[in-house]
Parts: C-alpha cells; structure tokens; sequence
C-alpha cells in the first residue's frame, strides 16, 4: 500500500509540474505536440486537437513537448517563434506550479495541527519554587535570552519555523552558538550561547516554542514559514552536495524518494498520522523538484532560462543548434546522475542501510 501511495504522490507532483508548462504554453499560442504523465513505453495515448495526451509505463518523470523548442521552424506557433516573455514565463511555469502544490500541501499540513508553532520563546527549563520564584535550569536563559524573544537567526542560519530550529539542533555539534532575536521589536545579538537543560536527565533543548490558536492568518503564515524553511533546507543541501560535503551514498533518486514515502506510511501509528507525513513529504518533494529544476544547468528549466537571459542581454538569440548541444550534454550527465542514483537507491534496499 505505502508503494502504491509513493508512486501516486511522485506521479501528481510530476504532472503538476508538467501542467504549469503546459497550460501557459497553451495561453501563450505554443503548439503543444505531446502532453506524458511518466517516461517509457506508452500505456495509453488520445489525441484532441494538435496534442498528444499520453500515460507512459515509468512513474518517474513526464514531459510537454511544444513545436520548436531546439530548432527555429516556420510555424509561428513553435516554441522560438514566442516572445522572449513567453517563453520565459512557460519554461518558470512547471517550478512555479510546484511551489503553489508545496503551499497547498503545507496549508492542509498546519489545519491538521492542534495548534500553528511559532519561532518565539515560550519559556525555559526550571522548577518554581515555594516563594513562586523560579529556577532556571536551562544555560540560554543564563546566557541572555528570554521568553517572548523570537529567533531570527542561529549560527548564521536564517530561522524561519521550528522546521529550522529542529534542523539545527539535529545536525550541528557545535556547543557554543551565535543567536539573533527580536525582543520587543529589537534587534538583539548573542555569542557563545550555550543551549543545554543542567537539570538531571536534561536534554541539548532547554527552551520551549510558543503556539497560537489557528485562524485563517495564522495557518497561512505558518503554512509560508515552513515553505521558506523547506525551501532554505533544499537550497543547503544542494550546496553541500555541489561542495563536496555530502557524502555521493547520501545522493538518493526516485527510487529512494518512493521508498522514503512508503517507509513513513508504514510507520505512522494512525491514520491520521500517516496522512500528517503523507503532506509533510510531498510538500518537501514538490518544493526540492520546483528549486532544482530552476538551477542554471543545462538540460533543466533553469538552463533554458539562462539561455533567455543571454538571450535578453545580447539582444538575439543563441543558435539552437548550439544551445541544443549544451542542453545534450546537460541531459546526458542528469541521466548519468540519476542512474547513479539510483544504484545508491537499490543498494540501501538490498543493505538495509
């Protein structure tokens, strides 16, 4: 069941993405050919109109395909044909879909809460006293924060939700940290912060996190911070992936992703808890699929774009044989990745690792 579910969830954030490409070519006169939800040999296919909408047997990927795209052509309805604008808005358009997908998935997510969490202090680890004095137990409360304070940055990370403080905490061994917060809308700077409960038994966390009651203003601000911290989260992992910090074992592809979102299914005690993880992953999945697919890379949405912006700059376009070479290669070393990939993927499975 939980395969069947991933394989459902990669499939709809595919075809959302694929969409965003499709409908704004359609809106800005672009002969669409083929329309293909998956990769592979077809399973099914319909023709209506000028377009080809099909179902291939490889619930790993999807394309648009629209007249012209590598090659000037007499149609006036092909791809280079367009104005620069257009064109630039179709090739935004599948990122742009899976970030408006991530922000509905994120809004159902914090409805789902009791309460929307926050990023301010609600108050530290201590014990009240017979005097109704208390004493804190916890070494950032020593160190100068306070309650109410909201956390802006730590250790140089911008703090957008919990999502980024748990981050934090879960990956960083430093003992001393740099804090920024806002007390009574003051910028205030702290060094050498020492977050630690020296009660017996305490934890690396000794403060808690306020909650507020949900309304339409609270679920939509929380639902737009998680956004954010998903999206700072993906933006520093591919940088430690292209900086050589992360480990090539730690790369995963789509089979890792299937496998990630039916290990979760599985594991949830309860249904609702299942469907809580369900849109927590996908939510991320869509946001990771929306960033990578705008970097500057050749064979990606992002190459293309740069393309446009060379195009923009020197006023005329590359020849589209020359720009079809980059966009070869681009693709040959994606796909290259992606099987590697996908070997990390099926050696974790067959290891357990």
């Amino acid at each position: 069941m939980g395969i069947i579910v991933a394989i459902i969830i990669f499939g709809l954030i595919v075809t959302v993405h694929e969409f965003g490409h499709f409908i704004c070519a359609k809106l800005s006169g672009i002969r669409v050919l083929e329309f293909s939800i998956g990769m592979g040999p077809k399973l099914i296919q319909r023709t209506k109109g000028e377009t080809k909408y099909s179902i291939r047997a490889l619930p790993v990927g999807g394309f648009c395909a629209m007249e012209g795209e590598d090659a000037t052509i007499d149609d006036e309805k092909g791809f280079r044909n367009a104005k620069l604008w257009k064109r630039m808005i179709v090739l935004a358009a599948g990122a742009a879909m899976n970030f408006i997908l991530g922000i509905i998935l994120l809004t159902a997510l914090v409805c789902m809460m009791d309460e929307v969490p926050t990023t301010s202090i609600s108050g530290f680890s201590g014990v009240k006293n017979d005097d109704d004095s208390v004493t804190y137990y916890a070494q950032s409360y020593e160190c100068g924060l306070r309650h109410g304070d909201r956390f802006i940055e730590i250790d140089g990370t911008r703090i957008f939700s919990t999502l980024d403080v748990n981050y934090i905490f879960s990956t960083t061994q430093r003992e001393f940290h740099d804090v920024k917060v806002i007390r009574d809308g003051e910028k205030l700077e702290f060094t050498n912060v020492v977050f630690k409960n020296n009660a017996e038994g305490g934890g690396t966390i000794d403060f808690g996190l306020k909650y507020v009651e949900k309304n339409p203003l609270t679920v939509t601000k929380g639902a737009g911070d998680l956004f954010m911290s998903m999206g700072h989260i993906v933006g520093m992992s591919l940088k430690q992936m292209l900086s050589g910090k992360m480990s090539k074992d730690e790369v995963s592809g789509p089979v890792g992703v299937v496998s990630a979102i039916s290990e979760t299914t599985s594991e949830s005690e309860s249904f609702a808890d299942a469907i809580f993880n369900i849109l927590y992953m996908a939510s991320l999945i869509t946001i990771n699929v929306g960033i990578f697919n705008l970097l500057p890379v050749p064979g990606l949405d992002g190459g293309r774009l740069l393309f446009c912006f060379i195009e923009l700059v020197r006023r005329k376009p590359v020849k589209p044989e020359h720009e079809g070479y980059v966009h070869l290669a681009g693709m040959i070393l994606l796909f290259a990745l992606m099987i590697f990939a996908t070997y990390n993927d099926i050696v974790r499975l067959i290891t357990g690792g």
